[in-house]
Order: structure tokens, then C-alpha cells, then sequence
């Protein structure tokens, strides 16, 4: 493991100095970790596969995808393709008893491609998985090319799933393909957040509207990457990717609408190109966020009046919103309790390209936040996945190929 230097210039009075170790490096994309008491901490590569690091720093590739090597175990029907691949990985609450880790992947089993959460069982030196059970089969996947920006086979994907340690279950989160038509629908899975058993059944106490897919925590959603759950009251949060305007976090309600709905000719709106109205108006050029805003609303409050309100809209700007992670512990001093976003950074038009890691103390109506940013150590990156370690430590995985450890002094 790599050393970075300490910095001290991070504006909140009582903010911690931060240390780096990288911990990984010449990684393939990675996109996600879960940790292990002990430190042991899985991770996801897009492209390649599941693969887990010992606390002694021996790396053990568990199951790769279509086309890899080296891997105990290879799923021939796994793969990858723009933003789709293997995603998120969780680890469950009870791995001491069952040994269960599970992840989210696009797969081939049908002729038209789908995600799924697939359950593994992990053997007891770490060494292979086996057992796969596939918990979730039915989660959408983009199967063509359309005439969007980012407009690529599996383009708004989702892929984040974390256990909730208030209730127990896994949580889900799944994007709009650009299919005007998803986030809305009653039972398509897509521009949703699922919460489920460790069986895949749904939650006893999901409450969706009548003619719901009862797996359906809440909908609405363009494409949730990150999710959080609150160290005290276990609310779950959300982060999401704005459409060239307003990335946004909030604060779930169960059975609640987020009041995303890009379907032509609603809302006021003619058609759109591919029946998509996401990036409208004019959505291959650079415009004023607030006309955009305007036309095509993240959060559309006049047509869906119970829609549930963002804490945040990132200044109304979209920057690439990707993952989420309440920190924790004395160690963080002025910074304990508060959340922490990471943005790829994607600029358009006029928005500056904003990579970097936001510490967000969320007010108790959740309606409103202050913002600070992090003065990261190693330097601006596209932030994929932020997760706290066993240690208190966060890590800290980038689309260039590594993964971070960011130690607080």
C-alpha cells in the first residue's frame, strides 16, 4: 500500500486532517466494496468481476464475467456494456452464519438482457463462491443504442444494493434505461428502489400504490447510484444523477414517488426523440440549467404534488452524483454524522466538471442542507463508491483505477 500526504486546509474549524493509502491500484473500473469486521473487503469491477482482499493484502478474484481469467469461478452470462457490468456488491448481516455476499450484474441468461442480484456463497478461506442463487431476475437493462447523450446499450443502470441495519433488508437501487415509460410503471423494476429479503421476496411492510410490484420501496427515479442509510435513525437516502440540472439527495418514504416521468406528451411536452424526454429541451446542447429545469423537472412537483422533496439539488446543477456514506466516529471531529457524496464529475455547457467528495449536513426536516467540500488528499478523481471500513477509515473507489483509504488525524 501507497502513503499519500496529510492536508490540512479544509475549511470547517473543527475538520479533521486527512492521510491517504491507496490500496488498490490498476484496477479495471472498480464500481464498488463491502467490508468484513476484520477488514476483509469485497469488491466489484465493472468489466471483470467480484474479487475480495484479505486483511493480510492478498487479493482472491472470486467470480469473473464473460471473457476473464484467473477467477475462481467465471459466469459466462455475465457482462458489461457502458454503464452496466458488475455493479454494487453487499455483504450480509449475518456472513459469520451463512457466508452469503451478494452483487448486481447484467446478464444474458435471457434474450432480452436483464440486471440481476445474484447470491454467492463465499468458502471459508475466501478462496471461491458457489451457490449462486439469482434473488432478483427481473430488473430492466437498456438493450439498444438510442439518440441520447450517454445514449449507449446500458446507460442508466442503478446497480447500488446495501443492507439497511435498521430493518434488515437489502436495498436496490435501479435506473431508467432511458425508457420514458419505467419510472413510472407499476412493474417494471427500473427508476426504482427495491427493498427485499435475502430471498428476494419483498419487504412484509412495503407499502407501493395498488397494482405494484410489491418488491417496490419507492419510484420515480432517473438513476440512483448512491444510497445511505442514517447511523441514528436509519433513514434511507438517496443519491441520484440530474438530467443536465439538479443532482439530487432525499430522504426515501416508503411507497413513495420521487417525480421523475420523461414520457412525450405529458406535462406539457410533445414527443421526444426515442420517446425519452430525460435531456429536453435541446438535449445534445449546452443551455441555461433553469429552462431545462423548467421543461423537464427532476422532482416534478406540480404533476405529482405528493412527490417526495429533495434535502439537496446540488445547486441545481449535474455533475455526476454517484455514491453515498453517513460517517461515523470521534475521529471525523466536526464531520461525525454528516454525509458524504462523491460526483464523477461530468460537465455540460457552462457547469464546471466538479470531481470531488461533499459533506452534507442534512437538517432535521431533511428539506435543507450545508455543504462542505472535501479537500481530498489524493487529488480530484471520478468518485464511483464511498464506503466507511470497519476502521472508521473511508475508502474510496475511482473510475481511474483505484481504491483509496482516507484516514482522519
Amino acid at each position: 500500500m501507497a502513503p499519500g500526504l496529510a492536508v490540512a486546509d479544509n475549511s470547517d474549524a473543527d475538520a479533521p486532517e486527512l492521510s491517504y493509502t491507496t490500496v488498490l491500484s490498476d484496477l479495471k473500473d472498480p464500481w464498488d466494496m463491502a467490508f468484513l469486521p476484520d477488514g476483509t473487503m469485497f469488491f466489484t469491477e465493472k468489466c471483470h468481476g467480484l474479487s475480495v482482499r484479505l486483511p493480510s493484502g492478498d487479493v482472491n478474484p472470486l467470480l469473473g464475467m464473460e471473457d476473464t481469467e484467473d477467477y475462481a469461478t467465471t459466469a459466462d452470462d455475465l457482462f458489461c456494456h457502458g454503464q452496466a457490468g458488475m455493479n454494487g456488491v453487499a455483504v450480509d448481516p449475518d456472513f459469520d452464519d451463512n457466508r452469503y455476499v451478494y452483487v448486481y450484474s447484467a446478464s444474458r441468461i435471457t434474450p432480452l438482457h436483464k440486471n440481476r442480484v445474484i447470491r454467492l456463497t463465499v468458502n471459508d478461506d475466501f478462496s471461491d463462491v458457489s451457490d449462486r442463487t439469482d434473488i432478483v431476475e427481473d430488473i430492466p437493462y437498456k438493450q439498444t443504442e438510442s439518440d441520447h447523450p450517454f445514449g449507449d446499450a446500458g446507460a442508466h443502470n442503478g446497480g447500488r444494493i446495501r443492507f439497511n441495519p435498521g430493518d434488515g433488508y437489502l436495498y436496490v437501487t435501479t435506473g431508467d434505461n432511458h425508457d420514458g415509460e419505467i419510472p413510472q410503471h407499476p412493474t417494471r423494476l427500473g427508476g426504482k428502489v427495491l427493498r427485499i429479503d435475502r430471498d428476494g421476496n419483498a419487504a412484509s411492510d412495503n407499502n407501493p400504490p395498488d397494482g405494484f410490484n410489491q418488491r417496490i420501496f419507492t419510484y420515480g427515479h432517473r438513476n440512483v447510484q448512491g444510497i445511505a442509510f442514517h447511523p441514528d435513525t436509519h433513514e434511507t437516502f438517496v443519491a441520484e444523477h440530474g438530467p443536465w440540472h439538479s443532482d439530487e439527495v432525499k430522504v426515501l418514504e416508503n411507497g413513495g414517488n420521487a417525480g421523475w416521468d420523461p414520457r412525450p406528451n405529458v406535462g406539457g411536452r410533445g414527443d421526444c426523440p426515442d420517446h425519452y424526454c430525460g435531456y429536453m429541451p435541446d438535449q445534445m446542447e449546452g443551455m441555461d440549467p433553469e429552462e431545462r429545469r423548467a421543461f423537464m423537472p427532476m422532482t416534478d412537483t406540480e404533476r405529482f404534488p405528493d412527490a417526495i422533496r429533495p434535502a439537496w439539488d446540488n445547486d441545481k446543477k449535474s455533475q455526476g452524483m454517484s455514491s453515498a456514506e453517513f460517517l461515523t466516529g470521534s475521529q471525523w471531529k466536526g464531520w461525525e454524522g454528516k454525509m458524504v457524496v462523491g460526483f464523477l464529475g461530468i460537465g455540460f455547457g457552462d457547469t464546471p466538471i466538479g470531481q470531488r467528495l461533499d459533506l452534507l449536513d442534512i437538517a432535521e426536516d431533511r428539506l435543507s442542507v450545508d455543504v462542505t467540500t472535501m479537500s481530498v488528499p489524493m487529488g480530484p478523481a471520478r468518485f464511483r463508491s464511498v464506503v466507511q471500513g470497519p476502521d472508521g477509515d473511508l475508502y474510496v473507489a475511482v473510475d481511474e483505477g483505484e481504491i483509496y483509504q482516507i484516514t482522519p488525524e
